[in-house]
């Protein structure tokens, strides 16, 4: 166990390559009750969000949700979260427990200073489990059969609700699956029948290598507040159609694109971390995410590269004093068990 932004959080089981091999080759579910969940609801709701995000709320219908960035007026990244349509009006976004103070209080600020008619309701009241891996819908309705019929047919990043649960096909693993939030009290219940399932229990550390072989960032260390989304590979994320503002959009308009960011492959032995600098041919950059990748046995890395580097170079990483070989790749690396570099 170990401190995670204050929640006491399981690193492993006992084989942080146990369950990520799980993960990847059946199924594992993970306490994820750390993010936080708010509800955006009132007349503004729409107008409140779309100003607010980077992405445009207002092409999600009811069910649907989307990926986006908070940016501030500079256009750095204060929070990546995924915002759902629950309903005309009625939005849920789910934040990450890092930045959920600062989060809610630049949220409550902004309200105030657009004066928009809605409420902003952090759900602390919920837990929130993710079940991941290519037999994760199966285990879920094994271990809640009503849900079935509601989300057999649900589309990937669609949620729809089944009683008491919120029932998202969303995940940070790079494999199908869901993420499910319901009362508190009923999270224990929903965990002990998934591990009656068959399911494997996952902890923080399988969570991270997952998610850098599906090319997924990470907050805190892949952006931050001082990185653009265009330097962090999330440019498909900012919609800039003509007729909306939001906030950082100028800011993003005036710096254009500095860097790209890619994936690395070290070539031998070695292990690429976060911070290690990278020498390309353009270049110096840096690897914000790295570690072993269990599914490929190699060493992987997530960077922030000159613009002139692309998928096929051969670039060198600065490993304790000595340049090691790595090759670029366009991320991901894996997905939905494949190996794709």
């Amino acid at each position: 166990m170990v401190d995670f932004n204050g929640w006491d959080m399981p690193l492993h089981y006992g084989s942080q390559i146990g369950e990520h091999h799980a993960v990847r080759r059946d199924c594992g579910v993970f306490d994820i009750s750390h993010m936080c969940a708010v509800d955006v609801a009132g007349p503004d709701a729409q107008p409140f969000l779309r100003r607010l995000l980077a992405n445009d709320v207002g092409k999600l219908h009811p069910g649907k949700a989307l990926y986006s960035c908070m940016l501030n007026p500079a256009g750095g990244v204060l929070d990546d979260l995924i915002v759902y349509n629950l309903a005309d009006n009625h939005y849920r976004i789910v934040i990450n427990s890092a930045t959920t103070e600062s989060d809610l209080a630049w949220m409550a600020r902004c309200l105030a200073e657009w004066e928009l008619q809605l409420r902003l309701s952090p759900r602390h009241d919920l837990a929130m489990i993710a079940v991941q891996g290519p037999n994760a819908r199966a285990k879920v309705w094994q271990a809640l059969p009503q849900s079935r019929a509601a989300t057999a047919t649900l589309e990937r990043f669609c949620a729809t609700t089944v009683g008491d649960c919120f029932i998202a096909r969303t995940g940070y693993t790079g494999e199908d699956g869901f993420e499910i939030a319901l009362p508190a009290a009923q999270a224990e219940a929903l965990w002990q029948a998934l591990l009656q399932a068959g399911v494997q229990p996952c902890g923080l550390g399988a969570r991270d290598t997952l998610r850098l072989e599906a090319g997924m960032n990470l907050y805190g260390q892949d952006m931050d507040d001082s990185v653009s989304p265009l330097d962090a590979g999330l440019a498909w994320t900012v919609d800039f159609s003509a007729g909306r503002d939001f906030v950082g959009k100028a800011a993003l308009q005036a710096k254009p694109q500095r860097q790209q960011f890619l994936g690395l492959v070290l070539s031998g032995g070695g292990v690429l971390r976060a911070g290690q600098k990278v020498i390309a041919a353009g270049g110096a950059g840096i690897i914000t995410s790295g570690s072993f990748a269990p599914t490929l046995g190699q060493s992987i890395a997530l960077a922030r590269l000159p613009l002139a580097s692309a998928a096929g170079d051969t670039v060198e990483v600065e490993i304790r004093g000595k340049r090691h070989p790595a090759h670029i790749v366009k991320p991901p690396f894996v997905r939905a068990g494949r190996i794709l570099v």
